[in-house]
């Protein structure tokens, strides 16, 4: 006994601990750096804790060095054969030309708003000089009506997939869960279901138009016309798989769960909320994360027809404009639709993490 309390040192089974705490607290943070795609990160800091290199290193050139390598491999490709290929605009832009046309992009909008900045400017001064001869009441306000610039049009575009999207959440989730509850229902829907679910949004936007053109008379400033066209024509495409989803969710819940609910006479909205929502969770974000991704792509096609001011207008014009940076600009608004499409999957991948937490850790 003597022997082992000699050789046990309280310092280094402290500095175990710690080490221990910290690595447990890194392998919690990996799963949210996961979720954001930010998993690459974990290695460097496993190995600044100590850890491994080794095996660490492994993992970073998992996680990192080869997607890059993708990425060098797919930009060294782009450069080599755009110029290679000759359109009535010119040759393909390469990376570099759509480099310059992002930062024009961005110095156009610093521009723009410093204009609107000037606009206010002056107007505050003239009915300030007005109020003070005693004219006040020849003070006007008028907003400043500048053309949008390539950011305000990526946010219309942001806010027009995410009115639609809420609007489809809205009709689907409850959609779903009658379905996935009731059988006669479910037979009842199913083929409504198949038939309009591979329709294109070209064929629903006539339509869509003609319907919000006869009902929607007076329309706000928050919410013209062709933004609820767009809309709407979101949520007609991509409301289906999250119907999908969360019936299967519903129909697939233990019945053991419904017959408790039923033998302490729960009512019908406190069995879903209580037990059929919980355990159908995860399939009905799955469905949510493949609406949102439809809608996204849905949206640009409705925006180019219905004129909303957003990305799809965006490329429509530059098509139209046929200038020699076009091609370039409309290469631009690609990589900005794909960036924005994976950022949106994984905020709705972090919600459906943090809300069904359980299952997916």
């Amino acid at each position: 006994m003597s022997h082992i309390s000699d050789t046990f040192d309280p310092a280094a089974a402290a500095k175990a601990a710690r080490k221990e705490r910290l690595f447990h607290s890194i392998n919690r943070a990996a799963g949210w750096l996961n979720v954001f795609g930010l998993g690459w990160i974990v290695p460097i800091v496993k190995i600044a804790a100590g850890d491994n290199v080794s095996e660490q290193l492994g993992e970073l050139k998992r996680q990192l060095l080869v997607p890059l390598a993708g990425i060098l491999v797919f930009l060294a490709a782009w450069a080599f054969l755009a110029p290679k290929v000759q359109t009535s605009l010119g040759a393909i832009p390469g990376p570099l030309a759509v480099v310059q046309q992002a930062g024009a992009l961005w110095t156009d909008h610093l521009a723009e708003r410093q204009k609107a900045a000037d606009f206010y400017a002056r107007q505050d001064a003239r009915n300030a000089q007005l109020v003070a001869e005693g004219k006040a009441d020849m003070v006007k306000t008028r907003a400043y009506t500048g053309k949008p610039t390539y950011i305000d049009q990526i946010v219309t575009s942001l806010f027009t997939v995410g009115l639609g999207f809420l609007i489809g959440t809205l009709i689907a989730v409850p959609v779903g869960i009658a379905s996935g509850l009731s059988k006669t229902f479910n037979g009842a829907i199913n083929p409504l279901i198949q038939i309009f679910k591979p329709v294109s949004p070209l064929a629903w936007l006539p339509i869509v138009t003609m319907v919000v053109s006869a009902v929607y008379l007076n329309p706000s400033d928050l919410l013209p016309k062709s933004l609820v066209i767009s809309a709407v024509t979101v949520t007609l495409c991509s409301l289906w798989p999250t119907i999908i989803n969360t019936a299967l969710g519903v129909s697939s819940i233990d019945k053991d769960l419904v017959n408790v609910g039923k033998v302490l006479q729960l009512s019908t909205f406190t069995t879903i909320r209580k037990l059929v929502l919980p355990s159908a969770l995860p399939l009905i974000f799955t469905g949510l994360r493949l609406s949102l991704g439809v809608g996204w792509m849905v949206l640009i096609a409705a925006e180019m027809l219905a004129q909303n001011p957003g990305l799809g207008k965006f490329v429509w014009d530059e098509f139209q404009n046929g200038s020699s940076a076009s091609l370039a600009r409309i290469m631009v608004a690609v990589f900005t639709i794909g960036i924005l499409g994976f950022i949106l999957d994984r905020l709705m991948y972090a919600l459906q993490s943090a809300f069904t937490f359980t299952s997916n850790r």
